[in-house]
């Protein structure tokens, strides 16, 4: 989606000219805006940290250079760079993070999550959206090229789709009483600044639809995360300061279901992974898929059968 380059100060992000599903880089008006998005989206939760918009000009010489005299060939988004070790993943993985870190962390999220104001959404439109992605779920996973069969993830999806068909109005619920907002969409442990003081970067710009969401599936999609990371007590800490910022908590089933969709989402997205014709560490993505499927079958063990089942 992006090229990153980092210098000691700061961070440039370049969008690439790509069209991917729901994302669409193609043009430059289009990378443009999305930087604007960027940039505008992520100051709620990282104010200070995305600094703006830097052109890319080409001057007289025929050179590229940022901020110069010339006609923009592109624009990058420009933010303060953060240390390394103090982003939660890396903090998690060297054993560094402490239960006051996550608790600021949380506190942060929190604050965020609760003034956010409600989104009114369709209702077609916000249950499309967990059919849609339980769809291309099913068309990766279930490809016997992948050779996930012992993982059973068609006999997974089912359950979710059949839970989704009978038990949605839970959903629903959740949207009608306020709970659904424009929240970070992409809320990982790499996405998290333990500060002083705490942030939250790099919120899912492209697309606002995928940013409708209520803010007990983004607890469900950080705790698990931290999960793989061999740190589930962080997520338990984020899940138990966030969980009543917008008044009453997910119920035990709908946050299940939120976890095994997610959990499922990330299988997916692991194992396209080895589409790529040059795939990144091939021998990672389809340990990392199995790992996520067995996470969200422990889930929707939680979820109650469809009727007369």
């Amino acid at each position: 989606m992006s090229y990153v380059f980092l210098t000691d100060r700061f961070v440039y992000k370049l969008k690439k000219p790509v069209r991917l599903n729901s994302l669409d880089y193609t043009t430059l008006d289009r990378r443009r805006a999305c930087c604007e998005t960027e940039v505008a989206l992520n100051r709620r939760l990282a104010p200070g940290i995305y600094l703006g918009l830097v052109p890319l000009a080409r001057t007289a010489d025929g050179a590229l250079r940022l901020e110069a005299d010339g006609p923009v060939v592109d624009w990058l988004v420009r933010m303060r760079r953060l240390p390394d070790a103090r982003m939660l993943d890396v903090a998690l993985a060297q054993g560094t993070a402490t239960r006051e870190d996550v608790e600021r962390a949380a506190d942060l999220l929190a604050g965020f999550f609760r003034a956010a104001p409600a989104e009114t959404v369709p209702e077609a439109l916000y249950l499309r959206r967990f059919t849609h992605d339980l769809a291309l779920d099913r068309a990766l996973l279930c490809d016997p090229a992948f050779a996930l069969a012992e993982a059973e993830p068609g006999r997974l999806l089912d359950r979710l789709g059949a839970w989704l068909e009978t038990q949605g109005e839970a959903l629903l619920a959740r949207l009608h009483g306020g709970h659904v907002i424009e929240g970070h969409g992409d809320l990982r442990p790499e996405h998290i600044f333990l500060g002083p003081p705490p942030a939250v970067i790099d919120a899912l710009e492209f697309d606002r639809t995928l940013r409708l969401l209520d803010p007990a599936e983004e607890i469900a999609f950080l705790a698990l995360e931290c999960d793989r990371l061999g740190a589930a007590w962080a997520g338990a800490i984020v899940r138990d300061r966030c969980a009543t910022a917008r008044g009453a908590a997910a119920s035990a089933e709908v946050s299940a279901f939120y976890l095994a969709f997610r959990a499922c989402l990330r299988a997916r997205l692991s194992v396209g992974h080895l589409q790529d014709a040059a795939p990144r560490a091939p021998e990672t993505w389809l340990p990392k898929a199995r790992w996520y499927l067995e996470k969200a079958r422990e889930a929707a063990e939680m979820l109650s059968p469809p009727a007369g089942r």
